[in-house]
């Protein structure tokens, strides 16, 4: 598993082809849920949008109006930070990024593990851990453990980042 490390004023990981696919797929469909199917009805769009004023829908709507296209838009160009940084073709390949393009792989990685989550039926205090356990017994190769495995592989690599920015 790629770890990030800092290299002076860089941050750098090494990625195997897998890693590179889904850090691909992952980016491509948080971009796509922003683009294509943005839709307040969806819990992704709803936790990656929460409602700032919760019990009072007019000032809510308001507070959208004005805020909402350049949120899109940054959280579209986080996602594409990760898909313009990643080796390009079916390769693996090293990752350099300066701190910019790295706090925007940070927030990227969260939105993804956001939308990931919500769709995962994941809540506070979840044992990961103990959910990849039932899953696995359940069914080895279900899509279930395949989404849960790269639900903690999105954090792995989010933490990494992070101890490489503090460091």
């Amino acid at each position: 598993m790629s770890m990030f490390r800092r290299h002076g004023d860089r941050y750098v990981a090494t990625f195997a082809v897998d890693e590179v696919r889904v850090l691909r797929k992952v980016a491509s469909e948080v971009v796509g849920l922003l683009t294509d199917g943005f839709d307040h009805t969806d819990p992704v769009v709803g936790r990656l949008f929460p409602e700032v004023y919760p019990d009072d829908a007019a000032s809510t709507a308001e507070f959208r109006r004005y805020t909402e296209g350049d949120l899109k838009t940054a959280k579209i160009d986080q996602a594409g930070a990760i898909l313009a940084a990643l080796p390009d073709g079916e390769a693996g390949g090293e990752v350099r990024l300066d701190a910019e393009a790295a706090e925007a792989w940070l927030r990227a990685l969260n939105d993804a593990r956001l939308a990931m989550g919500v769709r995962l039926e994941i809540k506070d205090g979840t044992d990961l851990g103990e959910e990849l356990d039932d899953a696995v017994a359940e069914d080895p190769s279900s899509s279930r453990v395949f989404q849960l495995s790269v639900y903690a592989y999105l954090g792995y690599l989010q933490e990494s980042l992070l101890n490489a920015l503090i460091d």
